[in-house]
């Protein structure tokens, strides 16, 4: 039976899987363009290009992301409570007060950003702050301090950067043409030929699928995490609940942060019995290209009952 501390160890045994095979998607598809024009070059420039792009994101990461969301830091004698939310399991979690910004939005959502812990942010919107008590309240900011203290916002940054950069790679190739590169008649050479125009092919699936995967999985992570830390699971799940319940979108939702908010800025939540029950087999493959995990999963797991 999965329970919010089963599901830490299980998740994050699965995410460093994932990330393991991300990183063979990463170093064949620079390798096999490379060869294609039998130019190591390549292949240089690629791992140059990505470090250089993981630094630029690490420390600029934040301030993006802020601007892309709109978010404006929050006064403290205007929201004196939230305030003192973030402070007080702040201290709970041993984590240095993150700075509080809000977002001018109906729809209910909040989330996490900055380098590291001595950087963070947490944003949360006026439409979450209008529906949810505090013991809800609570549940959502531990979930987003969570995902600091697990590191989770360095990670998915980094995720980001390298599926872009990998679809940049695979779509320079494609434009490039299949002409000019190095010509190998041999067997073997036509087999790595066919192996590598495949890889050139998926990789930008592929590596959206891991991206979502990991993102879904860190969820579930931040669901257990902060479960615990304000140990009381029930105020999390109802907050979830009612933000499912809402189903308001976001005004100007981004595909690129999506993952990092606590729920779909799309509104979709994957939570619609109906839905399910009409649509059932195009639902579970649909979950896939999903950044969150349906809300009545999330809220089994935070619940202790077997999902």
């Amino acid at each position: 039976m999965a329970t919010i501390y089963t599901q830490q160890d299980k998740n994050v045994r699965k995410t460093w899987f994932l990330m393991t095979i991300f990183l063979v998607i990463v170093i064949g598809l620079g390798y096999f363009i490379s060869y294609y024009y039998n130019s190591p070059g390549i292949l240089y420039f690629a791992i140059i290009f990505s470090l250089f792009m993981n630094v630029l994101s690490y420390w600029y990461s934040d301030k993006i992301v802020l601007s892309m969301a709109g978010a404006k830091e929050a006064k403290h004698d205007d929201y004196t409570d939230l305030y003192h939310i973030v402070e007080n399991l702040s201290i709970t979690a041993g984590l240095p007060m993150p700075k509080v910004y809000i977002m001018t939005e109906p729809s209910p959502n909040a989330f996490a950003t900055g380098r590291n812990k001595e950087h963070a942010v947490v944003a949360v919107t006026t439409g979450l702050l209008e529906i949810l008590n505090k013991t809800e309240l609570e549940g959502v900011i531990a979930h987003e301090l969570s995902h600091i203290g697990n590191r989770d916002i360095l990670l998915q940054t980094v995720i980001v950067v390298l599926v872009g950069f990998v679809s940049i790679l695979a779509n320079i190739f494609m434009r490039g043409g299949l002409g000019g590169g190095k010509q190998d008649n041999n067997k073997g050479g036509g087999i790595l030929m066919i192996v590598g125009i495949v890889l050139i092919i998926l990789s930008p699936i592929f590596t959206k699928l891991i991206q979502l995967a990991i993102s879904r999985k860190r969820e579930f992570l931040a669901d257990a995490s902060g479960a615990l830390l304000t140990r009381y699971p029930e105020g999390l799940a109802s907050a979830l609940q009612k933000i499912s319940g809402t189903n308001i979108p976001m005004h100007n939702p981004n595909n690129a942060t999506a993952h990092l908010f606590i729920a779909s800025p799309f509104g979709d939540t994957g939570n619609s019995s109906q839905i399910q029950k009409q649509f059932g087999g195009a639902r579970k493959l649909s979950g896939l290209f999903s950044t969150h995990p349906p809300v009545a999963e999330r809220v089994k797991a935070l619940l202790g009952t077997k999902i």
